[in-house]
């Protein structure tokens, strides 16, 4: 039975997590953002929620620019792992053992591993509570085309994407999950 609580009931999961790159005088880093969302389509803008104790915060600050990346479900322990640990002490690049290019409009690391990735240039930058939401003109897109269908969505034979459900735990959504087409008659 539904009640009312006392306690904040933080219910946005399952979702997917988006790898957030940054390089800022000469260092790298890439993190773990459950908070992040489309802006606008016409012009496109993505944003993203960092606390502001993150190492990526200062870096996103300093380079007023970043990139979202999405990778998929093999990935999932790397993407813990970026949101575990902190690129202060651990060049997470390394340690997940992860390749990228700089972007073509910016200085962000583009992952090889992305199956859709953004280059965005920081264009606003608002603090809500305990996190501070950038926002940026997505100013390059990259998509692997071989793993979608002719609509523009997933193609669930080739491509299995991770939905982080809270606590460390990811499911996987692939050609196995159900999914139905609904059309409405007016």
């Amino acid at each position: 039975m539904r009640r009312a609580t006392t306690k904040t009931v933080m219910h946005s999961y399952p979702g997917m997590v988006a790898l957030v790159t940054v390089t800022h005088n000469g260092k790298s880093n890439i993190m773990a953002a459950g908070w992040h969302s489309y802006i606008s389509f016409d012009p496109p803008m993505y944003g993203v929620a960092i606390g502001r104790e993150r190492y990526t915060f200062d870096l996103i600050n300093g380079a007023g620019e970043f990139a979202i990346n999405f990778v998929p479900y093999e990935k999932a322990a790397f993407i813990q792992e970026t949101g575990v640990f902190t690129g202060e002490n651990v060049d997470k690049f390394d340690y997940g053992k992860i390749s990228y290019d700089s972007g073509m409009t910016i200085n962000a690391p583009i992952l090889h591993d992305a199956y859709v990735a953004y280059e965005c240039k920081t264009v606003d930058i608002n603090t809500y509570g305990d996190h501070d939401w950038f926002v940026g003109d997505i100013t390059q897109c990259y998509r692997d085309d071989d793993l979608f269908l002719e609509n523009g969505l997933p193609d669930f034979s080739k491509l299995e994407i991770p939905l982080y459900l809270g606590r460390s735990q990811y499911a996987r959504l692939d050609h196995k999950s159900t999914v139905n087409t609904y059309t409405i008659d007016n």
